[in-house]
């Protein structure tokens, strides 16, 4: 079992570094995943079963937010999903095809700084993250 943030054994969290841009006040952890849902790295106070859970859960909210766009006129894509809880947000941006960054924060966190890092990190790396949609 790892602890929160760290690299696991089998190396499977090498790219968490990419990540450390978005450790700012109030933000919890932050998650790269693609967007059918598998974890590609995460960092902060999150476990490697967590970020894969996340992971999953922010790839099926990243799915409604699509279906939605349609009532937003026509030919519309996410840019950016934004949901606010009692104790928190979570953000999830566009960070290259086929990859998504999620972040998890606390309800007194810098909203719009937040933003700006997400997207300056998916500008910055978008084609490095970018994970390539599976084919059968």
């Amino acid at each position: 079992m790892s602890t929160p943030g760290t690299t696991v054994a089998d190396g499977s969290n090498k790219l968490a570094w990419m990540l450390e841009d978005l450790t700012v006040p109030g933000v919890r952890f932050a998650v790269l995943l693609s967007e059918d849902g598998l974890r590609i790295a995460h960092s902060g106070a999150i476990g490697l079963d967590d970020a894969e859970r996340f992971a999953a859960a922010a790839s099926g909210l990243r799915s409604l937010g699509k279906a939605l766009g349609e009532f937003c006129g026509a030919a519309n894509s996410v840019r950016q999903n934004m949901t606010e809880y009692d104790d928190g947000m979570i953000f999830i941006t566009t960070a290259g095809e086929g990859a998504l960054i999620g972040v998890s924060t606390t309800t007194d966190v810098d909203v719009s700084l937040v933003a700006h890092r997400m997207n300056e990190l998916a500008a910055r790396v978008g084609r490095e993250l970018g994970s390539l949609p599976r084919h059968r």
